[in-house]
């Protein structure tokens, strides 16, 4: 089992940048493929980015595509999501979750663990 703790949200104007991180303990950190999602008010939790166990492998919804990067660091038990030119729209409470399966998915089921969130606020 793992425990996921993202961290990195706040509030940022319109094409400001954040870096939230998801740090992870328990089992392996590099056992898992990982994703971040994304959930606005009134809205169902949306697809982010997913990285490979190793990160050879990542995968973008086509809202974030050029702006933000997905990287981990596996000696340090870390998932990233850099965000850059960030518009009113990336307002949402961001989720990490991990799989225990090596490759990337975009589909919020195949994700077991998932953590608290964290909350990005982006002003026009």
């Amino acid at each position: 089992q793992v425990q996921l703790v993202e961290s990195g949200g706040g509030l940022v104007q319109a094409g400001g940048s954040l870096r939230l991180s998801c740090a992870a303990s328990g089992r392996t950190f590099s056992s898992y493929a990982m994703g971040w999602f994304r959930q606005a008010p009134g809205k169902e939790r949306e697809f982010v980015a997913t990285i490979s166990r190793i990160g050879g492998s990542t995968k973008y919804a086509d809202s974030v595509k050029g702006r933000f990067t997905i990287s981990r660091d596996n000696a340090k038990n870390t998932l990233y999501l850099q965000m850059n030119s960030l518009k009113p729209e990336d307002t949402a409470v961001y989720y990490c979750a991990a799989r225990t399966q090596a490759f990337v998915s975009d589909s919020e089921g195949r994700y077991e663990y998932w953590g608290q969130g964290t909350q990005v606020t982006v002003s026009s």
